[in-house]
């Protein structure tokens, strides 16, 4: 077997109440990176484990224990701190010593994470100052509003701002662990990962938490009914006059009660609809970039790129070629 020393220690930080699946997700990644690397007669890639202020179990939000190796275990030679998150981190973040155990280790890893509200702590040990920042979707503003020096970014799945990645909440940790491995060993190993791990898609970092057509559903009824023909007429003319129009509205009321209701206005609702469908078919099917377009109702291939590199920093081609399923 493999010498520990050349694998890539990886330590995930665990308190009382952390949320369960931010912990064992990123942490089965890891081990099945290594599991695979087995079976090829390969060397194991990394040493993961699970460290607490204290040895011995942790109890996590859903009544499991975990088996956790102390803070004091933790070396110089880290490449990896990833920090969970759960209802547990706002005691995390009053406890001084753990705050300031995991600024000083942050100074001897490579790189360091957060999954879900686990980015709390990294910013209470001052790392997340000036950075681009992505937590929990519930969990946007409030981060923001504790430490203003971040760009908290309330859509990506997952952001790399070099040394420091941070996701959204529980599933994203698999999302941002995936990434973790694409970044060491590439993207073919990542994607076998994906496989062994029955992961459908490995979603990149900059697609939203949730869709826009699920947003709106929680946003409210009154335009229900609206959102659900226009996510099966992308194609169709879906300017405010005809919104308004299909509203049974004037174009000036529809506006403001629309806005109110969702926050958002019309034309950027349709451009997320359409973007999201075509992320589907660009994923899912061999469409040419030209017919999709069409058919999620851009009108032609230069604008659905104009949209992709405003709301995703990539092409439709970029993309595909990415993210498609293999």
């Amino acid at each position: 077997m493999s010498n520990t020393n050349t694998r890539r220690s990886i330590l995930i930080l665990a308190f009382p109440d952390v949320q369960l699946l931010d912990v064992s997700g990123p942490l089965q990644v890891f081990a099945s990176a290594n599991e695979l690397a087995a079976e090829r007669g390969a060397p194991l890639p990394y040493a993961p484990r699970v460290i607490a202020a204290q040895a011995g179990p942790v109890m996590t939000s859903s009544g499991l224990a975990l088996v956790a190796d102390s803070l004091r275990s933790a070396t110089k030679g880290t490449d990896t701190l990833i920090v969970a998150g759960g209802r547990g981190v706002y005691h995390a973040c009053c406890d001084a010593g753990l705050t300031r155990w995991v600024r000083k280790q942050a100074g001897v890893s490579r790189r360091i994470a957060s999954v879900c509200s686990g980015a709390f702590v990294l910013a209470e040990a001052g790392l997340l100052n000036g950075r681009r920042v992505a937590t929990h979707w519930s969990r946007c503003d409030e981060l923001a509003a504790r430490y203003p020096s971040l760009h908290v970014e309330p859509d990506p799945i997952f952001i790399r701002d070099d040394p420091v990645w941070t996701s959204a909440g529980v599933t994203a940790g698999i999302d941002l662990a995936l990434a973790l491995v694409e970044a060491d060993l590439g993207r073919a190993v990542a994607l076998d990962v994906a496989r062994e791990l029955v992961v459908f898609l490995k979603r990149p970092g900059g697609q939203a938490q949730f869709s826009a057509f699920l947003s709106m559903q929680k946003a409210g009824e009154q335009f229900s009914e609206l959102h659900a023909w226009m996510a099966e007429h992308l194609a169709a003319d879906l300017s405010v006059c005809a919104l308004a129009r299909r509203s049974r509205m004037s174009e000036r009321s529809f506006m403001r009660h629309y806005r109110a209701e969702t926050g958002r206005t019309p034309a950027r609702m349709v451009e997320q609809f359409r973007i999201e469908a075509a992320q589907r078919l660009l994923g899912e099917t061999s469409w040419s970039v030209k017919r999709i377009a069409a058919r999620c109702g851009f009108g032609s291939e230069e604008t659905m790129r104009r949209s992709f590199l405003r709301v995703l920093c990539a092409t439709p081609q970029a993309y595909r070629e990415r993210f498609a399923a293999q």
